[in-house]
């Protein structure tokens, strides 16, 4: 292991950038940031506070207030957040301050794994090991309807499909850090791949960054 290590993932919701991030953390012994959880306490905070989503200043307070360190995903992966999270995003000075405490989280000692939407381009464009992680939309849609029905709760298919093409039409589309492989990132289509297949294949990949001394 070299004396710091930053791993980028980027992707589209579902692919399973989020699992496998955290699969390679847990690996590498490396702490891990899952950078949409930080726009979705912005939009949480928003919500508690009962502030406009669209209030440009209330966003810009909520993001300088956001303590990485303690983002909690069972209250922040809620729909509504998720849905909330998507306005606030697209608030320029909401961007700018959150990616800045994205960069302190990588710049830790050690490194870290992060995983998102614009991290290898935008976030830490010079990290040694890039990867980003794709799957189909209808898998992705197959796999979230799995997700739901596995915690009780019931989903149509079609909808989620819909909300996910949506998603990534709004994700790549956006004027500011659109949704896109860096240059240099390793492609890992997961459509075809089990979650212990797709970190076997990130882990070779970063093993043999690692061997060749060489950023990815």
């Amino acid at each position: 292991m070299p004396r710091s290590l930053t791993i980028a993932i980027d992707g589209p919701a579902g692919a399973g950038k989020g699992t496998l991030a955290r699969r390679l953390a847990d690996y590498y012994h490396l702490p891990h940031l899952d950078t949409g959880l930080t726009y979705r306490a912005v939009a949480q905070m928003l919500l508690v506070k009962g502030w406009p989503l669209g209030d440009e200043p209330h966003a810009v307070e909520a993001a300088r207030l956001i303590d990485l360190g303690n983002l909690d995903r069972s209250v922040l992966s809620a729909h509504a957040v998720g849905e909330a999270a998507s306005k606030v995003a697209v608030i320029p000075e909401v961007r700018r301050i959150l990616v800045e405490k994205q960069r302190a989280f990588a710049a830790q000692p050690g490194g870290a794994v992060l995983d998102g939407r614009d991290i290898g381009t935008v976030v830490c464009p010079d990290a040694q090991v890039k990867l980003y992680v794709t799957a189909s939309a209808e898998v992705r849609a197959r796999r979230r309807l799995s997700e739901i029905e596995a915690n009780d709760g019931t989903g149509d298919f079609a909808i989620i499909l819909a909300d996910i093409n949506r998603r990534d039409e709004r994700d790549m589309g956006r004027a500011d850090s659109p949704l896109r492989p860096a240059v240099d990132a390793h492609l890992l289509d997961t459509s075809q791949m089990s979650i212990e297949a797709a970190f076997l294949a990130a882990k070779t990949i970063v093993d043999d960054v690692l061997a060749n001394g060489d950023k990815a």
